[in-house]
């Protein structure tokens, strides 16, 4: 499991390898705190095989680190079973998801 961070433009990117689970809690945190409050993100799921329960909760913690209703958090290259999972909980209506 690998998170790698970089920033394009106006535009920071957060790219999660692996599962996005309980055992990257404290490096995905990490990784969103370096980059500034109040900007875009993105967040790449290309390379994610699987999340659980806590990845959801993660996504939600960095949404309020993000700005909350007034971020702009974009969830890309979803596979077919993590934009699933995304929609049943319902994350459409926080994330734009593509």
């Amino acid at each position: 499991m690998t998170i790698t961070t970089e920033s394009r433009g106006v535009k920071h990117l957060i790219k999660v390898n692996g599962a996005f689970d309980y055992s990257i809690e404290d490096s995905f945190r990490q990784a969103y705190e370096k980059m500034p409050r109040n900007t875009d993100f993105l967040i790449d799921f290309s390379e994610v095989e699987s999340m659980d329960s806590t990845a959801l909760t993660m996504l939600l913690s960095f949404r309020d680190y993000a700005g909350g209703e007034n971020s702009f958090i974009e969830l890309v290259d979803c596979n077919p079973k993590i934009f699933s999972v995304l929609e049943v909980s319902n994350f459409h209506e926080l994330f734009k998801i593509s």
